[in-house]
């Protein structure tokens, strides 16, 4: 059983810099969001899986799959780009406080495009190139995708408002796995190339089979940080239930 603890009390200095960090810390993740949202919409729609499956052998393996398979991936690349953009704006204050029609509108639409992202993620799991390192990886991401975006939309329905804010901060460091999975990809390809790998695809072929639990497990530690800092319902000690 959990138990409430106040907020340790702030001085005005940390209190005026919190906003400050805020903003920047929402820029930069708005900003990664869209720019990986956008690379790859414009990736896949411009291209076709063959064409791109014969330099990516990540997309090599769709490209030969079932129609089944292939839809399941579009429908996961357009859905989690969809969640990606919109998730900053669920941590949009002026829009949660002063359009508060608008912030319900948005987060429903959110809530569905994680809802299909993650299903479709399920059914695109067995067939990545990772193996059974990417299977547990992603399908696990996957499960935790969905029950978490569950859990949060239940909070609101509830209107247990702390619990919401705390379960949709878990959720989009899920939704931001996307992001984090191509930042570590560049960092470990960058490591063994200089570490002697053979060929860049020997070096990428390495890397990815770190990725599966790389690109969300320290996101999942971060955005807790983050909420036990706000005050809000951890998962992780002690707790506190105050909403903002």
């Amino acid at each position: 059983m959990s138990t409430l603890t106040p907020v340790p009390a702030s001085t005005p200095l940390e209190r005026a810099r919190r906003p400050a960090r805020s903003r920047v810390g929402w820029a930069v993740v708005a900003l990664l969001a869209l720019a990986i949202a956008a690379v790859s919409l414009g990736t896949y729609a411009s291209q076709s899986l063959q064409s791109l499956g014969e330099s990516n052998s990540v997309v090599l393996t769709y490209a030969e799959g079932s129609d089944l398979l292939q839809a399941a991936l579009y429908t996961h690349i357009v859905s989690a780009s969809a969640a990606l953009l919109l998730g900053p704006v669920q941590f949009w204050k002026r829009l949660r406080h002063r359009f508060t029609t608008a912030h319900r509108i948005s987060g429903r639409i959110y809530a569905v495009s994680v809802t299909l992202g993650a299903l479709s993620g399920l059914v695109i799991a067995p067939s990545n190139s990772a193996g059974g390192i990417g299977v547990a990886g992603f399908g696990l991401l996957g499960l935790l995708w969905l029950g978490s975006v569950v859990l949060a939309v239940r909070a609101a329905r509830q209107r247990h408002l702390a619990q919401h804010q705390a379960w949709m901060i878990r959720n989009y460091a899920l939704t931001f796995a996307a992001v984090t999975l191509r930042l570590w990809l560049i960092v470990l390809i960058v490591a063994y190339t200089a570490a002697g790998a053979q060929s860049e695809d020997a070096a990428f072929a390495s890397a990815y089979l770190w990725v599966p639990f790389l690109c969300w497990v320290p996101n999942v530690l971060v955005a807790e940080w983050l909420i036990r800092r706000r005050g809000l319902p951890s998962l992780i000690g002690r707790r506190t239930v105050t909403a903002r």
